[in-house]
């Protein structure tokens, strides 16, 4: 991928296994970066919500980017870097720092302490567009967001920032859908992995998937498979929400966003990271985890294969 080419596809958060201490695990990292390049996945990416972004110290920040950057290029694997952080001049001193790395994109999401107005928001891509070198822009807007973008308003900042080439963002229906495809051309939107069967064929380029942290081959292979069997497709799709609404969401009455998708990750089982969080969220219990372990093998086979 080019500099400003449009990511497609499924990417794959790089997670945080935490040890005893509650501190990285460096070691457990470094693996789980190798596992993740040698997968299916179109591209890897760091500092989303399932990756602690808002929990890392700066000297945690550039070890895991420099970690991820030195891997995914020794390996041809596509890579983006989240510099997220509700301060904005600090996540604009992260992404100036580390365009040497150069990665496919950076990732970035709206200062968050307090609201910011339009007005600011394009005040501040326009400043990560700055020192980007080039670089492309992709926008975090999750719906916890204190701001959330509308499709117009989306339009209206991607005409006056050049590199910003698209979106991670949580989808709508159909009427989302078609608006989307009229107002954005030739920009990605990226929508959740549970829904991205649902959105392709209306216009969604890919997902930042949280199907990849339970099974990061699985996810890539539904990808795919949209386009040979739509219809196995949409099947598998519906047994994942049920899936996650039956056995997933009920634990988001205790647990982050960030705790679902860990629990998620330490249930597949693909790699060295457990369910725990970085002090001082609460995390999914090693029992939890492996009750939902037993659950997603047995009711999703397809995607472990």
């Amino acid at each position: 991928m080019n500099n400003l080419d449009r990511p497609e596809g499924i990417w794959g958060a790089i997670l945080l296994p935490i040890n005893h201490s509650n501190n990285i695990d460096w070691v457990a990292f470094s693996e789980q970066v190798d596992i993740l390049c040698a997968s299916s996945l179109h591209g890897i990416y760091t500092n989303g919500t399932a990756a602690e972004c808002h929990n890392q110290t700066e000297s945690e920040f550039d070890k895991l980017s420099e970690i991820v950057a030195y891997k995914a290029s020794k390996n041809n694997k596509l890579f983006q870097l989240g510099v997220s952080h509700t301060n904005p001049r600090i996540a604009r001193e992260r992404l100036s720092r580390l365009t040497s790395f150069k990665p496919n994109g950076f990732q970035i999401t709206l200062p968050d302490w307090w609201p910011p107005t339009l007005n600011e928001v394009k005040n501040f891509t326009l400043g990560m567009e700055e020192v980007a070198k080039n670089i492309p822009l992709i926008l975090y807007n999750p719906p916890h967001s204190k701001v959330l973008l509308t499709l117009d308003e989306i339009t209206n900042l991607r005409s006056i920032v050049y590199s910003l080439v698209g979106i991670k963002c949580a989808g709508g229906d159909q009427d989302w859908y078609e608006k989307r495809r009229n107002l954005l051309k030739k920009f990605s939107v990226f929508v959740p992995g549970h829904t991205v069967v649902f959105g392709k064929p209306l216009g969604a380029n890919g997902s930042y998937s949280n199907v990849a942290c339970l099974s990061p081959n699985g996810a890539a292979m539904i990808w795919k498979l949209i386009e040979s069997d739509i219809d196995q497709a949409i099947e598998i799709e519906k047994k994942i929400n049920i899936f996650m609404q039956k056995y997933i969401v009920p634990y988001a009455k205790t647990l982050s966003n960030t705790g679902l998708d860990k629990l998620l990750a330490a249930a597949g089982g693909w790699g060295p990271v457990s369910e725990k969080l970085l002090w001082p969220y609460d995390s999914a219990s090693p029992e939890d985890t492996k009750k939902i372990a037993k659950i997603a093998h047995q009711d999703l086979p397809e995607l472990f294969k």
